[in-house]
């Protein structure tokens, strides 16, 4: 929908050329990279229309990754949810997957941080507030962005490669950013966890 909506406004983009560039970086990144590009700013109401075709795309279309559910029921061990989407957004996206359940209390967006992934910050501030020192936590990424946040936080860091925004060589990428390992089916994660 993304790069559907930039090609309108003058900035091609296939699916591809989007995920490639933007997942995991912020809305705002995102605009001023395009606008950088185009060499002038985007309408006024893009940000508005973006969020509300998201929005939409969400309540017909998201779903929460395969097997999450499961692997969050038997993992044991305490987890959150550090995003680059702001609280509201992150809220929503977990409410409309039916995952907020598994993560009440423990969000974290990028409105609470100065400094959006790929620093460190948000990571950080999840690693604080849940008391556990960053080389004992365990990141599981799905962007560049975050997994070299991740590094940079000191956590040790999976990438996942299983999401819709993923292609083919994707997973090299996450190990090119600093993944200890990746992986594509979510219902993997208990085995590596035991490793």
């Amino acid at each position: 929908m993304d790069a559907q909506e930039l090609t309108k406004l003058g900035f091609p983009a296939s699916p591809h050329d989007f995920a490639r560039a933007f997942v995991g970086r912020t809305t705002r990144d995102m605009i001023e990279h395009v606008e950088r590009s185009l060499g002038r700013a985007l309408p006024d109401r893009f940000e508005a229309d973006r969020d509300h075709l998201l929005e939409q795309a969400y309540r017909t279309e998201l779903r929460a990754i395969e097997g999450v559910v499961e692997v969050l029921e038997v993992v044991g061990i305490p987890t959150c949810v550090a995003s680059n989407a702001a609280m509201g957004h992150l809220r929503y996206v977990l409410e409309s997957t039916r995952l907020l359940p598994h993560f009440e209390g423990r969000l974290f967006g990028v409105d609470l941080v100065p400094r959006p992934k790929p620093a460190p910050d948000l990571f950080l501030l999840a690693a604080r507030t849940m008391n556990v020192a960053p080389a004992r936590c365990l990141v599981i990424e799905d962007s560049e962005t975050g997994v070299r946040a991740a590094v940079a936080a000191g956590m040790p860091v999976f990438g996942f490669h299983g999401g819709g925004h993923c292609y083919p060589g994707y997973e090299a990428r996450l190990m090119d950013a600093g993944a200890m390992r990746v992986f594509s089916d979510m219902r993997e994660l208990p085995a590596l966890l035991r490793l």
